[in-house]
């Protein structure tokens, strides 16, 4: 059952192969065998698992039939479950119990999916190799001595190794994408504003966006159907009719415009990444897609640019974990400063207090216009760059990272090689775009991705893409040694 993607479980509960009960008990049994090896879980719901999928199988019993309804999730931990703890990953919430669901874990639940636990991630979403985190680092299932990417790594490495067949993830500078291309799996960041942040711990507020990571487009798809849609809670939001994701898998890709940016081909590319990259982009030739080099003149500003405003911004959200209403509080504080401190000192870790410092720095009297004003003009100029392409073309490929999985450990002593992983993902964000990376191949034994970016609420696009490849490639279907 471990092998069945979602498309696959929604059929065989509807022909009452087995049922979410029986599935849901297989997945939680898998996940105590293996996980210890990964730590891709921070908690896991066992008792309301199972409490779900009795009533998923009870709904199905009464007539009621959909893709999700009993089909086994699991929810990145900065997803506000309530009543059951949510920890972005950090020591500083480590305690906290949200007293609400968020939106997606909501609707999600409405749907009828089974909630098996919360998954690790990099301390408040701030990393590329899900180390930073309270509990311990992820590890990769296709090298346990490589990362698995971040910082929705626990939802990437949980997936891949097959210990449930879809997770929840979030992406603010290719949080979900990056995992996706490491771990050999479809991961999508939908357009700014189409999933609700509600609910949704913030890190960088103009950037951070929920999605869905799966082994194919085609879960995909259904994963980001009952995510997506207007949240009036969420003021960036936006109200926009959600198209029928699974209904557009299957469209011609014949005339299709596919642009390949010459900036995306520099130095810093592993060559043999480069090789798969054009690999894909010939297999697409063979549906029927056009291609044509294309420029992104701006996207070499695109690093300094977001390690300006993703800093910034998390220095204002992060100001609330005081030590007084909720979360870490020091022991003994001999004043209110002390308290303050000496709270943020000890909850949260290294990468968090290195990003809000520099954050607090950008937005300080004097360097506000030097810093945070430049970054936001070059943000911009990147969106700009990015609609000129899109006159042009209907979707932009490239890679997703420049290099394979790296070791353990490798890029902690140097948090700007780190940085500069993300060289390719940021840009999306900064523009708001929506981006998929799918596998496309393998470098010494370690997956590779290739990242695909549409205009504003063209998701269905990059999924029809997506799946067209996958139905004439079988990378996706790889599983990696022991799981």
């Amino acid at each position: 059952m471990h092998q069945l993607t979602l498309a696959e479980i929604a059929r065989g509960l509807a022909e009452k192969k087995f049922s979410s009960e029986e599935l849901t008990k297989v997945l939680l049994a898998r996940i105590a065998q293996l996980d210890p090896q990964l730590n891709s879980f921070i908690s896991l719901t066992e008792d309301l698992a199972l409490t779900q999928a009795k009533a998923a199988d009870a709904r199905r019993a009464n007539g009621e039939c959909g893709a999700l309804l009993g089909a086994p999730i699991a929810h990145k931990d900065l997803f506000c479950t309530q009543g059951i703890r949510t920890s972005c990953g950090s020591k500083m919430l480590d305690n906290f119990k949200a007293p609400y669901d968020a939106t997606v874990v909501a609707k999600l639940a409405a749907a009828g999916a089974v909630t098996l636990g919360k998954t690790n991630m990099d301390e408040f979403a701030m990393g590329s190799a899900n180390e930073s985190s309270y509990y311990g680092a992820v590890k990769n299932p296709w090298n346990l001595e490589h990362v698995p990417g971040g910082s929705s790594g626990g939802s990437a490495a949980a997936v891949a190794a097959r210990l449930l067949p879809a997770a929840t993830g979030t992406d603010t500078g290719g949080s979900i994408r990056q995992p996706a291309a490491l771990t050999n799996l479809t991961g999508l960041k939908p357009t700014y504003g189409r999933v609700s942040r509600w609910g949704m711990i913030a890190y960088a507020s103009s950037l951070d966006q929920g999605g869905p990571l799966a082994r194919t487009a085609e879960d995909c798809a259904i994963l980001l159907q009952g995510m997506a849609g207007f949240d009036p809670n969420d003021s960036t939001s936006i109200d926009e009719p959600v198209p029928d994701y699974s209904a557009s898998l299957n469209g011609s890709l014949q005339g299709l415009r596919i642009g390949v940016p010459k900036e995306y081909f520099s130095a810093g590319l592993d060559p043999r990444i480069a090789d798969l990259v054009m690999a894909s982009v010939e297999e697409l030739k063979k549906l029927g897609a056009v291609v044509k080099e294309i420029s992104l003149p701006n996207m070499q500003h695109a690093i300094p640019a977001y390690y300006v405003i993703a800093p910034a911004e998390a220095s204002s959200n992060l100001s609330r974990f005081d030590g007084v209403r909720f979360g870490y509080r020091c022991a003994d504080p001999k004043n209110l400063e002390d308290l303050y401190k000496r709270s943020r000192g000890e909850g949260f870790g290294t990468e968090v207090q290195r990003r809000i410092m520099v954050g607090a720095y950008a937005l300080s009297a004097g360097y506000y216009d030097a810093y945070y004003l430049k970054a936001q003009k070059i943000r911009r100029l990147i969106k700009n760059d990015f609609m000129a392409a899109f006159n042009e073309v209907d979707i932009i490929l490239g890679p997703t990272t420049p290099n394979p999985a790296w070791r353990l450990g490798a890029k902690n002593s140097d948090p700007v090689a780190a940085y500069l992983e993300d060289v390719y993902t940021i840009t999306a964000n900064l523009a708001g775009l929506p981006g998929l990376s799918m596998p496309a191949g393998f470098v010494d034994g370690l997956p590779v991705g290739v990242q695909l970016l549409a205009p504003y609420f063209q998701e269905g696009r990059l999924l029809n893409v997506a799946h067209q490849y996958q139905l004439n490639t079988d990378w996706h279907t790889r599983t990696p040694t022991g799981f």
